[in-house]
């Protein structure tokens, strides 16, 4: 037998019982009795998936397909993005660039100007890669200015995380336009307007107070670089060329990806998938090691040993990051394959709730079951879809519907979501501190989301 001939007999109640109390015994494994995050994880996914009723022949695979699934989207990125950051550490690339924004900014606004950064890089590269991509800057401005690493990272952070749900070319917002039939077009530009605004109050002033009240220390987990910078550093502006060609290839990718939905060109041209597969963002990021690992080492007069070590430096301290990461997916894998999350959306369905009200208690209580957003919001918007069908709602309500379910996918983001694990680790935090902050976080964003949607969904 495999899990899609199988079918779930327990009822919403004892489902949501045995996710509230795996999540509860987790919490008591790794807060209170101190067990490795990795293996807590594990243990909790395999009672889980036997309590749920999952067919024991099949437990070890649905273990290891939400790992091996986590894994594919998050090692290659986090592997590239470590060697890519620990390159721009030890050249003194980061402290360059982090001495001109001072310069530019000002060490007031410096919180502000990375999370506008993270903002523009946010709009076509993925949370996860933006992130990686964008600590050692982060670190390197804490480390200037001094404070928690929470005031320059959380703005930062939440700038990806914003971008990542609500605005295409995104996967989850572009899923739920399609599925509800919205404008791409109309998506975009509200998503945007929304995106902003909720960004500011979220993750920039709330960032700036919980702050100053949770004081941690600038992580070394991208090493201890001051004794290890060059004495001649690259210049700003090669910096920021590094940091643009990702971008530049990622947005080439997306914007060929969209033409050719489009039918503005043609997707049986041969250099169509090329263009595509270099513009992937593993794959952009692979090339942007190379090519950093040219300007800032051997053209710096390094050998190639020497760069080997580097590389190989940044591997290390990421692996723990790595597989937490998956087995954080691994968990939310068994409470998506278990029907906890599809058996309480269904539920929720049937209470008549104004359409834009039940599309994000759809979504948040999907992701709060299994933990992906992308799956929470692609799932609601299916469940959604008959009522959006059948009612007479102009292309506005309908976006505003859409921004309704990215609000309540991002909300309450805890242990059953890789990103929490993601985040948790690359700033050191334990649990107790990543639940204070980065789940709140998630938490407003998705609230100052929805009430921005509906404020739109009224006016439309």
């Amino acid at each position: 037998m495999n899990t899609d001939e199988w079918t779930q007999t327990l009822g919403v109640g004892p489902l949501l019982g045995i996710a509230a109390g795996a999540i509860a015994v987790l919490l008591v494994l790794i807060i209170t009795l101190r067990v490795h995050a990795f293996l807590a994880l594990v243990v909790v996914s395999i009672a889980t998936a036997f309590a749920t009723g999952i067919p024991a022949g099949q437990i070890l695979d649905t273990l290891t397909e939400g790992f091996g699934s986590t894994l594919a989207s998050v090692a290659l990125l986090v592997g590239f993005g470590a060697m890519l950051g620990r390159l721009l550490e030890v050249s003194g690339g980061a402290q360059s660039l982090t001495d001109a924004m001072i310069r530019r900014f000002g060490e007031r606004r410096a919180p502000l100007a990375l999370g506008i950064a993270s903002l523009l890089f946010g709009f076509p590269i993925f949370f996860d890669a933006g992130l990686v991509v964008m600590l050692p800057i982060v670190f390197s401005v804490a480390r200037r200015l001094g404070g928690s690493v929470l005031l320059y990272g959380l703005p930062a952070a939440g700038a990806f995380s914003v971008m990542h749900i609500y605005v295409p070319p995104h996967p989850g917002p572009v899923a739920a336009s399609t599925l509800l039939g919205a404008d791409i077009g109309l998506v975009i530009a509200f998503a945007v307007l929304i995106a902003v605004p909720t960004w500011y109050l979220t993750s920039y002033l709330y960032g700036m107070w919980i702050g100053k009240r949770i004081v941690l220390p600038v992580p070394d987990i991208l090493g201890d670089t001051e004794a290890d910078q060059d004495e001649q550093p690259p210049s700003p502006s090669t910096v920021i060329g590094l940091l643009l060609l990702p971008l530049v290839l990622i947005f080439a990718n997306t914007g060929l990806s969209t033409a050719g939905d489009a039918g503005w060109i043609s997707t049986d041209a041969g250099w169509y998938d090329v263009v595509l597969t270099l513009g992937s963002t593993p794959i952009a990021l692979l090339i942007t090691v190379f090519v950093a690992s040219y300007v800032l080492g051997t053209r710096r007069g390094k050998g190639m040993a020497v760069v080997e070590r580097v590389l190989d430096s940044a591997l290390g301290p990421v692996c723990a990051i790595i597989l937490i990461t998956g087995a954080g997916g691994m968990f939310g894998g068994v409470l998506q394959a278990s029907g906890i999350g599809d058996a309480l959306a269904g539920s929720l369905s049937d209470l008549g709730l104004p359409v834009i009200v039940a599309a994000y208690v759809i979504a948040t209580a999907l992701r709060i079951a299994q933990g992906s957003a992308t799956v929470a919001l692609t799932t609601a918007a299916v469940l959604v879809q008959p009522l959006v069908a059948d009612g007479a709602f102009n292309s506005v309500e309908v976006v505003a519907i859409v921004l309704a379910l990215a609000a309540g996918s991002v909300t309450a983001g805890h242990v059953n979501d890789s990103g929490f694990w993601l985040v948790g680790r690359f700033f050191q935090m334990d649990v107790k501190t990543t639940l204070k902050t980065w789940t709140v976080m998630q938490t407003t964003i998705g609230l100052v989301g929805f009430g921005l949607s509906s404020v739109l969904y009224l006016v439309a």
